[in-house]
């Protein structure tokens, strides 16, 4: 099935509900929606695009971005969302990668992106996109390719993730079986990049026929959603971690309430007790988390806000401290360096199958062949299961450091740390010591008005966590240095040590 059905159900059954929305004024109603992205398909049938082509969109969040996802997909193409924050360069060896057709751009962004070997549609040059609308939508098998989806390459060139439109299906309905009810009162609004996953997110909300709101900033600014969401109501956002942190310290600052904001589901990197802790005691019973990644987009596990927002269990502190359990369309296990799966609460690599599982990467069987196990997706992430199924992640499996034959995991040690009220941000890593292996080296970046004390750090760690996990070394930064999903770049980290 192609997911592009999901929105001509929706304007069938509600042409006149509100579709989309720049800022606060409606743009398309679901017809309308639904027309132009008939026409947006039949503009691309006419540049050559044929079902199994790929069509690149290189874009900033706008209703454009959501009119090229659905006429790229009634035409029977596949799309390549790549973060508009990327260089040019790094857009540009995707596209190659991709062997796009076509790549759809705008804000100027079609700059320095090279031979590619795609047509580049500038729409916010006036490029004509758009052609004799298509009568019907493009007819899909459930395993065809829908949408290649780049890993954020922070250990190297990006891997495309060949996501099918089954994943998609998949992917969706167990949103609303785990993660949150959609109604068409409510709305989903675009403040993370919608080609990650605020994007994944939009194949439910249009199959509820919901309203979807992009910010006029084109991104993630505090005041702006805060103003958004009272204006809208019943919003739904997919926020980093990173911006949960942010849109609570503004919130606290000016005194919002987060009046309209119905569901915040967090995920993309690690969400540290301390903040969510002090995020639900201010915004109240709104936060969801999902742990999912590119390979199983969205939909490895999922924490409700029951659980999030509950402070009566006996161990509370642990749930919140975990991922959730597995969600419906997935099996999940903790397995051995041999893919065998390890007694409850002992640490292994979290590994899933199920239909919203990649069937391989884009032209690429050697790593295709070492991301699997006996059929099961080795995640690459460290994990631990208790008995009532509660999945905790530890850190990557790349990321563990071991010191004097001993494995510390760098998250455990970065909650300790970030308990502290001189720290804003923290970052461990190992550091290769000929002695020891490896120790433990914490950059950190000191809140305002405070001071780096080591000693008072040390005591900090030495009151939480064992002796041989405590830092070794304490570097201060100005900020963290972080990828365009927010993902603080450890492999840089560890380069400044190496330098």
């Amino acid at each position: 099935m192609n997911i592009g059905v999901w929105l001509e159900r929706a304007a069938a059954r509600g042409p006149g509900r509100p579709a989309i929305y720049l800022g606060a004024e409606q743009a398309f109603d679901y017809a309308g929606f639904d027309a132009t992205a008939r026409a947006v398909a039949g503009g691309l049938v006419a540049q050559g695009i044929e079902p199994g082509d790929r069509v690149a969109i290189f874009m900033a969040n706008s209703p454009a971005y959501l009119l090229a996802l659905y006429g790229a997909w009634y035409a029977g193409a596949a799309v390549v969302p790549i973060n508009a924050k990327l260089h040019a360069a790094e857009a540009g060896w995707i596209i190659r990668d991709a062997r796009a057709r076509i790549v759809l751009v705008t804000d100027r962004l079609a700059q320095g992106l090279g031979d590619t070997g795609a047509a580049v549609i500038d729409i916010a040059a006036g490029d004509a996109v758009m052609g004799a609308p298509v009568t019907g939508v493009a007819a899909r098998a459930p395993d065809d390719l829908a949408w290649l989806f780049y890993t954020s390459g922070t250990t190297g060139r990006p891997k495309g993730v060949r996501i099918t439109h089954r994943m998609l299906v998949a992917m969706s309905l167990a949103y609303l079986a785990d993660v949150d009810a959609v109604s068409p009162e409510d709305a989903t609004l675009y403040a993370a990049p919608m080609s990650h996953g605020a994007g994944l997110y939009a194949m439910v909300h249009v199959l509820r026929g919901a309203r979807h709101v992009c910010p006029l900033s084109g991104g993630f600014d505090e005041a702006e959603i805060l103003d958004l969401a009272r204006h809208h109501g019943r919003v739904h956002m997919f926020a980093a971690p990173t911006m949960v942190k942010r849109l609570t310290a503004h919130a606290r600052a000016t005194g919002a309430t987060g009046e309209g904001l119905r569901s915040v589901i967090y995920a993309g990197g690690p969400m540290y007790l301390a903040d969510i802790i002090e995020a639900v005691d201010h915004f109240g019973d709104i936060f969801i988390q999902i742990y999912g990644q590119g390979e199983c987009p969205m939909a490895i596990t999922a924490l409700p806000r029951s659980d999030v927002s509950d402070r009566s269990h006996p161990r509370w502190r642990a749930r919140l401290g975990s991922v959730g359990r597995a969600q419906s369309v997935v099996e999940l296990r903790i397995g051995d360096g041999e893919g065998q799966e390890v007694a409850r609460g002992q640490a292994g690599e979290i590994m899933v199958r199920g239909d919203a599982v990649m069937p391989g990467y884009w032209h690429n069987p050697e790593a295709s062949a070492k991301a699997f196990a006996g059929g099961w997706l080795l995640t690459g992430d460290i994990g631990v299961m208790d008995t009532d199924g509660y999945v905790t992640l530890q850190d990557r499996s790349k990321d563990m450091i071991i010191s004097g034959g001993s494995n510390i995991y760098p998250r455990e040690v970065e909650e300790a740390l970030l308990t502290h009220p001189a720290l804003s941000e923290v970052s461990v890593v190992g550091r290769a010591d000929p002695d020891w292996g490896e120790v433990v080296v914490a950059f950190v970046v000191i809140a305002p008005g405070a001071v780096l004390d080591v000693a008072a750090l040390d005591a900090h760690c030495l009151a939480r966590i064992a002796r041989f996990k405590r830092p070794k070394q304490y570097v201060e930064l100005s900020d963290l240095p972080k990828n365009n999903y927010g993902k603080v770049l450890k492999t840089e980290l560890r380069a400044r040590l190496d330098g």
